[in-house]
């Protein structure tokens, strides 16, 4: 096993990966920007290295910054959490060349699930249904206009580079369609440097439902159950639960035995994600493959009992996994709510400030994932994520009162900043949520107007 760790990440999962290490009896290494430096990763590691000012391009996406860091710090691996660099090809064969274990899959693997129309054609390939659409990357609005017609409207383009709900546009109207193109690529050339395009048919009414994989690259290869994520707005996953409600067993089932097959296909090493469509007739499409932890892993942690992390960093020490498909057994029903800095009453956008009063709630089958504390300062120049509030009880039913209530004793005030708690009980109270029949559409449907409601009275909370 590894003696030291660095952490190339910020926020509530550099945290979250440094307390695995803790308890795994690993250094860690935290890296910052200069508006990180009082953050509460930098407090927890055992040392800490300062990699430049705060926007992400001259810090956490400073490869050349975080290399050496890990080389002085004498750090044998680098965890990459989510976003910035953890599904970059490039930087894992940095840290290869550097000496450094990349906790992730292999470069090669990376680059060929990075590729989002490529990806698509190796999973075809491996016995994966996807949605029909174009073969590669779109040379021009024309030929997009012929698959499009081909398919059916309505359908969406994505950045072939794209990931975490950005680069994508739904296209209903054939008149639409040559300038959605020209946006889309304008889009994904500023956030992904790469503005290729690919176009799948768009499935009206469906679900998001993705299933959670570890290999370890000696043979070993299991799935963790499926988590639903099709509470989101804009692509932007809002809640996030396990099981999935109203999955019929077959089709859970089928997805988690295809999640694997596609794994197994590709020499996977780590863990993953297959993110598939699920329409109102439960057949399922796959959409994408994340190739690093995901922001709603814990959900799955909390059915199944099994630390993601921990299994990430045996793996990328050579251990193979140290049980097999038959010891993962889930239990119960786990929800994951994300609470961001932002004001749903305009828009959704972000409230940055200072944190006068920041009192995370607590109780049984509780778990709160987050990097805020009273007196920190949430910046403008990073993701608006406060914290995710993740609840387990025995039955759904239980869960969501558990999130309600949850989400009820947060207490965050001070300097201007808003959150979407309110936002949040108002959608797991809703009808179709309460259901389980809610789909990706949910969200959109729901009122504009949305204000966050008068504070109540501060819950006891000691």
């Amino acid at each position: 096993m590894f003696s030291t760790v660095l952490i190339a990440n910020r926020g509530e999962i550099a945290l979250r990966v440094a307390r695995t290490c803790r308890e795994m009896g690993i250094r860690s290494v935290a890296v910052y920007s200069t508006a990180d430096r009082e953050s509460a990763v930098v407090r927890f590691a055992d040392e800490a290295v300062h990699i430049g000012p705060p926007p992400a391009r001259s810090s956490y996406l400073n490869m050349p910054a975080i290399i050496e860091a890990a080389r002085t710090t004498g750090a044998e691996a680098i965890h990459p959490g989510y976003g910035f660099l953890s599904e970059d090809p490039d930087f894992a064969e940095i840290c290869e060349a550097n000496g450094i274990t990349f906790i992730g899959p292999p470069p090669h693997v990376m680059q060929r699930l990075g590729d989002k129309s490529d990806a698509r054609a190796v999973m075809a390939a491996a016995g994966l249904p996807v949605l029909p659409g174009s073969d590669g990357a779109l040379g021009s609005p024309t030929e997009a206009a012929e698959i499009a017609a081909r398919v059916g409207y309505p359908v969406i383009l994505k950045a072939v580079a794209g990931g975490g709900g950005r680069g994508m546009s739904v296209v209903r109207d054939p008149d639409e369609l040559a300038w959605a193109y020209q946006d889309t690529r304008a889009r994904a050339r500023a956030v992904f440097g790469d503005e290729r395009l690919y176009l799948e048919r768009y499935i009206d009414g469906a679900r998001h439902v993705e299933v959670q994989v570890l290999c370890d690259g000696r043979g070993g290869a299991v799935h963790l159950g499926e988590r639903d994520c099709s509470a989101q707005r804009r692509h932007q996953k809002l809640v996030e639960e396990s099981p999935a409600p109203n999955l019929p067993a077959e089709t859970r089932e089928a997805m988690c035995a295809a999640a694997l097959r596609g794994a197994t296909a590709v020499g996977y090493v780590g863990a993953g994600t297959f993110e598939f469509v699920v329409t109102p007739a439960n057949r399922f499409h796959l959409l994408e493959i994340n190739c690093r932890i995901q922001v709603e892993h814990p959900v799955t942690e909390m059915v199944t009992g099994v630390d993601i992390v921990r299994e990430q960093l045996t793996i990328a020490a050579g251990a193979p996994l140290t049980f097999g498909q038959d010891d993962v057994v889930p239990r119960g029903v786990a929800i994951e709510c994300r609470v961001n800095a932002e004001d749903p009453a305009r828009a959704f956008a972000p409230t940055p400030g200072r944190l006068a009063e920041f009192v995370p709630p607590g109780g049984p089958c509780v778990r709160i994932d987050t990097h805020a504390y009273a007196g920190w300062t949430v910046g403008p120049d990073y993701d608006s994520l406060l914290a995710k509030a993740i609840v387990w009880a025995p039955d759904r039913e239980r869960a969501i009162a558990r999130a309600e209530r949850a989400l009820g004793e947060f207490r965050v005030a001070g300097g201007g900043v808003h959150t979407t708690l309110g936002f949040l009980r108002r959608l797991l109270a809703h009808p179709r949520f309460r259901a389980g029949e809610h789909t990706t559409d949910l969200v959109d449907t729901m009122t504009s107007d949305v204000t966050e409601p008068a504070p109540a009275e501060p819950a006891s909370v000691p």
